[in-house]
């Protein structure tokens, strides 16, 4: 391993007072907040006519709401910091009907999570916080793959986490005027050498 500190924080990223607690813990445990990378996501890929409104609202409450709500909790901490960064884990817009059928709920979650984002980037340049998205070309080896998306064949397909982890270290050490875009992991890679 490369060595460092965690702070295990068992939460709920749908509950904005366990996210704010969450945050000042770990301001109070590293004396600060110099990046945020909204990861939490909750997936079913089923079409309208499938998808019980429960397990909508559930994807709408952790992807695009969550990525709000632990942003917004971490905003004057990231302000303070020299070396400002949001990571968030979504796709670049589209509406091109091959993302849209047969999963456009799940997918308004994670393009929610793009604009809120985007918008952040907007908003907090001339504050100096950098906020950029990032998503895989294809399938990652994840255990979502593996269960929800097509079992041990997906899961022999797909790439490994390194692809999402280098390509998230190339962004996050970029200085923090890097912001507004919608990255895709290997394209990162390939800038990045």
């Amino acid at each position: 391993g490369v060595g460092g500190t965690a702070l295990p924080i068992v939460g709920d990223v749908s509950d904005a007072d366990q996210v704010a607690a969450a945050v000042e813990q770990t301001v109070a445990k590293f004396g600060g907040l110099d990046i945020v990378v909204n990861n939490a996501s909750a997936i079913n890929l089923a079409p309208m006519a499938q998808l019980d409104v429960k397990r909508y609202d559930l994807m709408q409450q952790i992807n695009s709401r969550g990525t709000f709500v632990l942003t917004k909790a971490a905003l004057e901490h990231l302000r303070a910091s020299e070396h400002a960064h949001v990571l968030t884990l979504s796709p670049p817009l589209s509406a091109d009907p091959k993302w849209l059928k047969g999963n456009a709920a799940y997918t308004l979650s994670k393009f929610g999570m793009t604009m809120l984002t985007l918008g952040l980037a907007a908003d907090e340049a001339e504050n100096g916080i950098g906020a950029n998205c990032l998503w895989p070309r294809t399938i990652i080896a994840t255990a979502a793959v593996q269960n929800l998306l097509g079992g041990d064949e997906a899961f022999a397909r797909a790439r490994t986490p390194s692809v999402y982890s280098d390509s998230s270290f190339a962004v996050l050490t970029k200085p923090a005027s890097y912001t507004g875009h919608s990255l895709l992991c290997e394209d990162v890679l390939l800038e990045s050498g």
